[in-house]
């Protein structure tokens, strides 16, 4: 799985480098789908640590809502309508949800082995 993980951050950097640079009409739909991809993956993170964690919906989300969030933006600007700016708004908010429920996922694990290892002491 980390050798998964390392694959493609390493294939992420040589794509980067070597892609041509992205033309500035298209920079407000790459990071709608960027917020779209990172809530999905931090989504997919909360899932895990809360030992809910499907594939499925995670592959599935992660391509539908980055689609989704852009084919908005796209028609947001045709009606003359900042939809990005709400989509981003509503990202961010999830986004600051799931890493509320990681964090108090983990601190409640760590209480459970403290309270575990303070039973086994005495």
């Amino acid at each position: 799985m980390i050798l998964i993980i390392i694959f493609s951050c390493m294939l992420g950097l040589l794509l980067g480098f070597f892609v041509p640079v992205i033309p500035y009409a298209y920079t407000k739909y790459m990071a709608i789908g960027i917020m779209a991809a990172f809530d999905s993956i931090i989504g997919a993170i909360s899932g895990v640590v809360q030992k809910k964690f499907d594939i499925k919906i995670f592959v599935s989300g992660f391509f539908v809502n980055m689609f989704i969030a852009i084919a908005f933006t796209i028609l947001g600007e045709s009606l003359n309508v900042d939809i990005a700016l709400a989509a981003i708004v509503v990202f961010v908010f999830r986004i600051f949800n799931n890493l509320s429920t990681i964090r108090r996922q983990i601190l409640m694990k760590l209480e459970n082995k403290k309270e575990k290892e303070k039973r086994v002491i005495k």
